[in-house]
């Protein structure tokens, strides 16, 4: 949820700045490469989606680090940039756990750390089966000024993001977001719904409702004999659906935003997966336009390394 300082629609005074030198969007993506460089990664087939989330959890002792942007259209302010960086490890084959730190520059104003997320998901049931449920529960200590619209919640709306940095950064959000994930895959198809419930718990807002559904399928599902970067099977297409459903007083469509976007990942055999995602909003409360692209690499055995670093035993 995002808090309002302001009338929306007074007349604001903006200072406009450019920022020299570089950017945490530049920084994020130099820690990714340095990061990159030390790892061995391994081979892995991973999912296209940008919002919704699969059953699927990282491997345990294995990290993945991603860096991820989106680009918005806004009516009634500036376009912005949102970019975060994620780190995400195999606690257990059961638990996931993430950090994230976001990111934004909104042009013609500033750019600005706009705080962290902490995210894990638990997995109810170990094998396979016909619908597999994922629990998620994440805190995020975030300031107004975060754009990554990591997902749509409440009546999240595109004039909520309209404010300049000067004043939306005064606004501090502390929430807890929990997330029930259900999902199949069957003859390569994958079938995804999230259902989401937020409260922000810096004051006497209400539970805020959302969702996300999507899915996606391999181009091809039988290996080349052969390595290539352009084989079928290196893609994976599909599309996701994402928006708000209002609060616990106001449940429902009014007055709520919603996307609908193709998605894409190409995993190379180079062991980097890249992903784009063009998103399209459904009603007037959209932004016209979401543009997200990003770029991951799994670690295997991180926690062993770690642990024989300083002086355990090599698992």
């Amino acid at each position: 949820m995002k808090s309002n300082l302001s009338n929306r629609h007074l007349s604001v005074r903006k200072t406009r700045r450019r920022i020299g030198g570089r950017s945490p969007a530049a920084a994020a993506l130099v820690l990714f490469l340095l990061t990159s460089a030390f790892v061995t990664p391994a081979r892995a087939q991973e999912s296209p989606y940008i919002v919704t989330y699969d059953h699927y959890l990282e491997e345990p002792g294995s990290l993945e680090v991603e860096y991820f942007s989106t680009f918005g259209t806004q009516r009634s302010g500036n376009d912005f940039h949102a970019f975060w960086m994620e780190f995400e490890y195999g606690a257990t084959a059961w638990w996931t756990t993430e950090l994230y730190l976001d990111g934004q520059t909104t042009f013609n104003d500033s750019t600005i750390f706009t705080g962290f997320r902490w995210e894990n998901r638990f997995r109810l049931l170990q094998r396979e089966h016909f619908i597999n449920p994922v629990l998620y529960i994440e805190y995020e200590q975030t300031s107004g000024a975060d754009k990554i619209l990591k997902e749509v919640e409440g009546h999240d709306v595109e004039a909520d993001y309209a404010d300049p940095n000067s004043i939306s950064r005064q606004d501090h959000d502390h929430e807890i977001e929990t997330k029930l994930l259900l999902s199949k895959t069957f003859q390569g198809w994958n079938i995804a719904e999230n259902t989401i419930a937020t409260k922000n718990v810096t004051g006497g807002n209400p539970w805020e409702f959302g969702y996300a559904i999507g899915a996606s399928r391999p181009l091809a599902l039988k290996a080349s004999a052969h390595r290539c970067n352009f084989c079928r099977e290196n893609f994976i297409a599909g599309i996701e659906m994402y928006g708000g459903l209002g609060d616990r007083y106001s449940f429902g469509l009014h007055e709520t935003s919603h996307y609908l976007a193709p998605v894409v990942a190409w995993n190379l055999p180079s062991d980097w997966t890249l992903r784009l995602s063009p998103g399209f909003g459904l009603n007037d409360n959209s932004h016209r336009f979401l543009l997200r692209w990003g770029v991951s690499r799994e670690f295997p055995n991180f926690g062993s390394a770690i642990a024989r670093l300083f002086g355990g035993r090599k698992q």
